[in-house]
């Protein structure tokens, strides 16, 4: 398994709308994203850093790949 980038919210929300998921709605710091015809919503924080265990569960919660995710960014 590869290492996973340190990246922003803001890298991680782009990356996310790349693939599908459309912002839904903001709730304080997170960020809510939706993709048509998923039940699964992910929560995203606006943070400076997104810590590798969230975006791990983040990338897995939204059927995706590691290597998949990094051709997004």
């Amino acid at each position: 398994m590869s290492k996973l980038p340190i990246i922003s919210g803001m890298e991680a929300i782009k990356a996310f709308s790349r693939a599908g998921w459309i912002p839904h709605r903001q709730v304080g710091s997170h960020v809510v994203l939706r993709k048509e015809g998923s039940k699964v919503t992910l929560s995203i924080p606006k943070h400076r850093e997104i810590k590798p265990g969230l975006l791990r569960g983040l990338i897995k919660a939204a059927g995706l790949s590691m290597e998949e995710f990094e051709k997004l960014l």
